[in-house]
C-alpha cells in the first residue's frame, strides 16, 4: 500500500521499546458526504480501528464499521487508498516507541443501520455517526482537532480535498 505521509513526533529515544499497531479506516461517502465520528467537541474523526491477531483487514473493517458507526461493509467493495504512518512516544508507557499504521480504503455500506457498540473512550467522547462534507469535515476539524488522531484524519481529508486520494 503506498503510503501517503508519515508524522514524526521525534520524541522518543531510539533504544526504548517499540510498539507497532495496524489500523483500518473506512473511506464511505455518500451524495457528497464522508460517513464520520463525530466527538462531543465538535471534530470529525474517520471510522475505524485495530486489526485484531489473525484478523484480515475486511473483517477488521466490517467489525469496526459496525461498531463504531452502525454501517455494515459491502463485501468486496473495499479499494486501497493509502496508509499514513505516525511515529510519537506511546501515551501510556513513555518508554515506548509508539509506531501506527492506518491503513485507508474506500468502501460501500449496505442500507441497513445498526445500533452502536462504542469503546468507553469513544463514549467518552460523545463519539456518533455524522455525515459531513469534507470541506466541513477540514474547515472544523482545523479550528478544534488536537490530538493526533485528529491531525491524522485531517490530513487525509486535506488529500481528499487537493485531488491526491481520488474516491471514484
Amino acid at each position: 500500500m503506498d503510503v501517503l505521509a508519515c508524522f514524526d513526533e521525534k520524541n522518543y529515544a531510539d533504544t526504548v521499546k517499540v510498539y507497532e499497531k495496524y489500523n483500518i479506516r473506512g473511506i464511505i461517502m455518500l451524495n457528497g458526504k464522508l460517513a464520520m465520528q463525530r466527538s462531543f467537541a465538535g471534530e470529525y474523526k474517520i471510522p475505524g480501528g485495530g486489526v485484531e491477531h489473525g484478523e484480515s483487514y475486511g473483517k477488521a473493517l466490517h467489525r469496526e464499521l459496525l461498531e463504531e458507526v452502525g454501517l455494515s461493509l459491502v463485501e468486496g467493495s473495499m479499494r486501497e487508498l493509502g496508509e499514513i504512518t505516525e511515529i510519537r512516544k506511546d501515551i501510556f508507557e513513555s518508554d515506548t516507541k509508539y509506531i501506527c499504521h492506518s491503513l485507508f480504503f474506500a468502501c460501500e455500506v449496505t442500507e441497513e443501520r445498526f445500533p452502536i457498540n462504542p469503546t468507553e473512550s469513544e463514549k467518552m467522547r460523545g463519539y456518533h455517526l455524522e455525515w459531513a462534507t469534507p470541506e466541513e469535515i477540514y474547515r472544523v476539524n482545523n479550528e478544534i482537532g488536537r490530538e493526533p488522531w485528529i491531525k491524522r484524519d485531517t490530513a487525509f481529508i486535506k488529500m481528499l480535498l487537493d485531488g491526491k486520494i481520488i474516491l471514484i
